[in-house]
């Protein structure tokens, strides 16, 4: 796979696909910076300093949605991160946008409108079929090389991530060290545990499929919803929490958990003490214990000190969303728990998905112990699943021409 090392950029139109996307508040409409401009902005940077004319692609939200608003003010924070002027068009693809282009100089940077602000940037559903989009007709000549930088879009067969594959292509910095740390996950040490959490089941149950039909797991920690259906799964009812399962459409999952904890059941361990929420308090009780009539909310003491126990033992640890409603401080011990477990441990840790970012930062814990903290959300869930992803499939295409 070809990187920024295999290129001399001075003087060549360089678009990069990066992964702008930021919170937005609903009344003000002013977004709250993620990481991923501050992580996209050194390849940018790197980009201006090595004499490019540097054209950068990203989106913000999806049509419909509350977020889906112009990139004017990511322009101004993309500026401030790279240190550098940053240039805005309010338009993708039109005559605006390709004048713009046209005259940038040598070191400049221009960020393009919101991609999806074009109606068939998500139309297409094949890498090859985005080359009848709107914006690879129209801004391909413009187009010296493509630099795919977001691994958290590299899931999505978009016009803006893959309709350029026929250009010279390379993986920005971001991009590959993402590669780089999850490659250890392709043949990692053993032991390896891996904390399945969050609330979408059906995220975390492909994963831990796909793991153990690999043999590549030795302790599948669950917790959050996954958790939940994981307990029903043994036989034991919940009371209140299973209709919540029935609401969220996690039940759907439970003959998947069963048959899994019936191949599997030496290798997954879930929580075998909960914490309820009790009327906004924390009330702990043993499985025996259940059903109930107040919701599960994080997991147990004792089940920590079990899940702190494999953890200290692992190699290679994974976790893929926080193991209770961590949000709420009644209820974030568990997550907190695993979260000091992990920057503790010895062995290599990957984390990601949003709300485990937001988890670390709450609790403080300190990134210089963690061994890799990934800014993909889906397109993290979709490779750990053993999954192709169109934007890594064109980067692999082009090393092995």
């Amino acid at each position: 796979m070809k990187t920024l090392d295999d290129f001399d950029f001075k003087g060549k139109t360089v678009f990069v696909r990066v992964d702008l996307n930021s919170p937005v508040d609903e009344k003000t409409k002013k977004i709250e910076p993620s990481a991923r401009i501050f992580a996209h902005a050194k390849t940018i940077k790197e980009l201006s300093d090595k004499k490019a004319k540097v054209v950068v692609l990203a989106h913000q939200g999806r049509k419909g949605d509350s977020d889906f608003i112009s990139l004017s003010q990511h322009s101004l924070v993309l500026g401030a991160a790279c240190k550098k002027p940053v240039k805005f068009v309010d338009d993708v693809c039109s005559e605006k946008a390709k004048s713009a282009i046209a005259s940038l100089c040598e070191g400049e940077i221009l960020l393009l409108e919101n991609t999806r602000f074009v109606d068939d940037e998500t139309a297409y559903k094949t890498i090859e079929e985005n080359e009848q989009a709107t914006i690879v007709k129209e801004l391909s000549s413009f187009c010296d090389i493509f630099v795919l930088d977001a691994f958290s879009v590299a899931h999505r067969p978009h016009a803006s991530v893959v309709g350029f594959y026929r250009k010279p292509t390379a993986a920005g910095r971001i991009l590959q060290q993402e590669l780089d740390a999850l490659s250890k996950l392709s043949k990692p040490k053993k032991p390896v545990a891996f904390i399945f959490g969050g609330a979408k089941v059906e995220d975390s149950i492909g994963i831990l499929e796909h793991w153990l039909e690999k043999k590549k797991l030795d302790y599948a920690l669950v917790g959050g919803v996954l958790g939940e259906l994981f307990i029903l799964a043994s036989g034991v009812e919940l009371g209140k929490t299973t209709d919540f399962l029935r609401e969220s459409k996690a039940l759907e999952y439970l003959p998947s958990a069963r048959e899994l904890l019936s191949k599997y059941k030496r290798k997954i361990f879930f929580p075998q003490d909960v914490a309820l929420d009790a009327n906004g308090k924390r009330k702990e009780i043993p499985l025996s214990k259940l059903p109930s009539d107040y919701l599960i909310c994080d997991i147990g003491k004792k089940t920590a000190r079990l899940y702190k126990k494999y953890i200290l033992k692992s190699k290679t640890i994974v976790m893929n969303g926080p193991v209770g409603v961590y949000e709420k401080k009644a209820f974030s011990d568990g997550t907190k728990s695993v979260l000091a477990a992990i920057a503790s441990s010895k062995g290599f840790s990957v984390l990601g998905g949003g709300h485990t970012l937001s988890a670390i930062s709450k609790f403080r814990i300190s990134r210089k112990k963690i061994g890799y903290i990934s800014l993909a959300g889906k397109a993290l869930i979709e490779y750990l699943s053993g999954q192709e992803l169109p934007g890594i499939k064109i980067l692999n295409h082009k090393a092995n021409l």
